[in-house]
């Protein structure tokens, strides 16, 4: 029977050629998706270059998942096209998207109890039969100890925590060495330490040359750690530039339907984001 690295290995790939430093890595243009009856996403256009991380940000309903899978190819437009590594998404194969975009869901699930440093592994699948398979193990073993797994390797992904599971299942995206990241509430099981850490990883791998799109609800993390925050409102991009001056009072209040105070951190100047709360 054959495996996935099989699968991957018998059919012709063209590999990743290297991305240029604030060349687009993923372009969406006139984006529109439809769930059902529901018009999720209306005529988004956005684009994430190489070297930069860009956080989707909005409240619950806005269109932020649907985006990102719409990025990944995942999800299927209604109108509208997205584009990765310059072509149209739909043009390339699965092998072959899955050399150009990593992508981490909200849940992970395996239904067998595999060791973790084997689910780390599935990233690498893409690469096999490719001369790039000699990275395999030294991309896992980086992956794991940047995610601080290694110490579990052996363990079963079943029998770990959530938080355990969310770091394992982003070091098999890290372990893929895709030049675009698209990663779905990452932080959403973590704790401080490992929400810090996870942002922390993505502004390196955007340093690196990659580049990262991020679901958040943490919009303190999203000022601290990305270049460009998307707002999404009613599944459109009601604002779209640097935290520091997308990130208001006005907007974040009218968007989330919360009143907020933002005001700059005393050090650093990154936005504060606090709610008003009533005394």
């Amino acid at each position: 029977m054959r495996t996935l690295r099989d699968l991957f290995a018998v059919r012709t790939r063209e590999l990743p050629s290297p991305v240029a430093p604030g060349s687009p890595a993923v372009e969406a243009a006139g984006l529109s998706v439809r769930l059902g009856q529901r018009q999720v996403l209306d005529s988004v256009d956005l684009t994430a270059h190489a070297g930069e991380v860009v956080a989707l940000v909005g409240p619950n309903g806005a269109g932020k998942s649907t985006l990102l899978a719409a990025l990944a190819a995942d999800l299927a437009p209604a109108s509208g096209e997205v584009r990765i590594d310059g072509r149209p998404a739909a043009a390339w194969s699965a092998p072959e998207l899955a050399l150009r975009r990593s992508v981490l869901p909200q849940a992970a699930v395996l239904s067998f109890p595999f060791p973790v440093e084997d689910v780390v592994r599935m990233g690498r699948a893409p690469w096999a039969g490719t001369e790039r398979e000699d990275e395999d193990d030294a991309a896992v073993a980086a992956a794991m100890a940047a995610t601080e797994v290694t110490r579990f390797a052996a363990r079963p992904f079943s029998a770990l925590s959530g938080g355990e599971k969310a770091r394992v299942a982003l070091a098999r995206v890290l372990a893929q060495r895709a030049p675009l990241m698209l990663l779905d509430e990452p932080t959403a099981a973590l704790d401080l330490r490992h929400q810090e850490l996870v942002l922390r990883i993505c502004r390196e791998r955007a340093v690196a040359g990659d580049a990262v799109v991020v679901v958040l609800h943490d919009l303190g993390l999203a000022a601290a750690y990305a270049d460009r925050v998307a707002v999404l409102h009613d599944g459109r991009i009601a604002e779209l530039g640097p935290p520091k001056a997308v990130f208001s009072g006005e907007l974040l209040g009218e968007v989330y339907r919360q009143p907020v105070e933002v005001f700059p951190h005393p050090r650093t100047g990154t936005p504060l984001i606090v709610p008003v709360r009533q005394n």
